[in-house]
């Protein structure tokens, strides 16, 4: 049997490993603490589970669904985006749900990359960018997001023979894995950067209700000409806890949002209607739970940077996000960092070079594990500092 050449090039994707790591070192029974995946461990709302169950019980709901999702889906969607970031979306052209964001983010370069063609991804990146990217026939070329540059690619460094053979530029704000923001100047910077070079551009929101101390984060959409140019990706698997379900959505540029769904109607049946249903629930319902499982995060996000602090890692407390991107420490490189502190107590960080060069020096945590485990995930980190006796680099 022989494989697409493609396949050449596609490894498995970066939590299946960990998670066989986990595994193996459990099956010798060995308790382990993840700091590794954003996967929230908070239910979700009891108000949304109602719904879903309700729903579920309705024959009508257990036929196909349609690709371009019910309309009352799309248009609590559009009502959404209005109550949040003051953008007015036309739900029956410019939203399209999608089972999950990681779905439409693998099938949107299908739509726009062909065989040469180039997509800028910032380094370090969800990963999923570059790999659309070469499933499509396309090239990455990548932007570096340093501390230098407050984790936001420079778009004058991009030299003219990358730009003139680009057509797609993903953004993701707030970050993933760097936990950086952007304002609305950045954005209104990237519009007049795509327009001039007709470069589409999807921006990777799951985030946008993860914050805190006070900061609430924008939109792409609610810069000056977006919709000219490109589309927004969102998620309620961070928003609403909702990550098992499998329900996100594209929103933005009508031609975009045509594209993917042709796409997708060739390729998946839609979001089964149940789910639709609790989606609708979630957006239109009461939103109080956002601000609680913020509060949770918070706190868990403070208890993390102290440890981290004392372990002598540079780090900046997140205003947003599920992530903390802490700095490793001097003589280690990112991997050697991780595999220390899982052979050393048993917890799991990713590497940075997991998401990218520009990640090395950098692991990143994840702010998704239950208290208990947190509690006792910082205890062993404070045990490794205690001993004194960290893994020497090899030369």
């Amino acid at each position: 049997m022989r494989m697409s050449k493609r396949m050449e090039n596609l490894q498995p994707y970066l939590f299946v490993e960990i998670n066989k790591k986990i595994a193996e070192r459990k099956a010798r029974g060995e308790e382990v603490i993840s700091f590794a995946i954003g996967d929230p461990d908070l239910p979700t709302p009891e108000h949304v589970i109602d719904k879903l169950c309700q729903a579920a019980q309705e024959p009508a709901n257990h036929r196909y669904p349609e690709t371009a999702g019910l309309p009352e889906l799309r248009q609590a969607i559009a009502d959404w985006y209005h109550k949040r970031f003051g953008v007015s979306l036309d739900p029956g052209s410019e939203v399209l749900p999608l089972i999950g964001s990681k779905e439409g983010i693998g099938h949107i370069a299908l739509c726009i990359i062909g065989d040469g063609d180039i997509t800028l991804v910032p380094d370090p990146a969800y990963p999923v960018y570059s790999i659309s990217t070469m499933l499509a026939g396309g090239q990455t070329y990548h932007l570096p997001l340093t501390a230098g540059n407050n984790f936001l690619p420079d778009l004058d460094a991009i030299p003219q023979e990358i730009v003139n053979k680009a057509k797609l530029m993903w953004l993701n704000y707030p970050n993933n894995p760097t936990s950086a923001v952007a304002n609305i100047d950045f954005f209104n910077r990237v519009v007049q950067f795509a327009r001039r070079h007709s470069i589409a551009v999807c921006h990777d929101c799951p985030y946008s209700e993860v914050s805190f101390d006070g900061y609430r984060p924008v939109s792409f959409l609610q810069a000056d000409g977006t919709r000219e140019v490109g589309i927004e990706f969102h998620s309620l698997s961070k928003s609403y806890n909702m990550a098992g379900w499998r329900i996100g959505m594209a929103v933005g540029n009508a031609d975009m949002i045509d594209a993917l769904m042709r796409v997708k109607s060739n390729l998946d049946s839609g979001v089964p209607q149940a789910i639709q249903y609790a989606a609708i629930e979630a957006l239109n319902g009461p939103q109080n739970c956002i601000a609680e499982h913020n509060a949770i995060y918070q706190r868990r996000r403070d208890l993390i940077i102290e440890m981290l602090s004392d372990m002598g890692l540079e780090v900046q407390p997140p205003k947003a996000s599920l992530y903390v991107w802490a700095k490793v420490p001097e003589g280690y490189t990112s991997v050697e960092f991780a595999n220390d502190l899982l052979e050393q107590v048993g917890v799991v960080v990713i590497p940075g070079t997991g998401y990218g060069k520009y990640g090395e020096g950098y692991v990143r945590l994840s702010l998704t594990i239950p208290d208990a485990a947190l509690v006792n995930g910082l205890s062993r980190l404070a045990g490794w500092h205690d001993t004194k006796r960290p893994f020497k680099p090899k030369k």
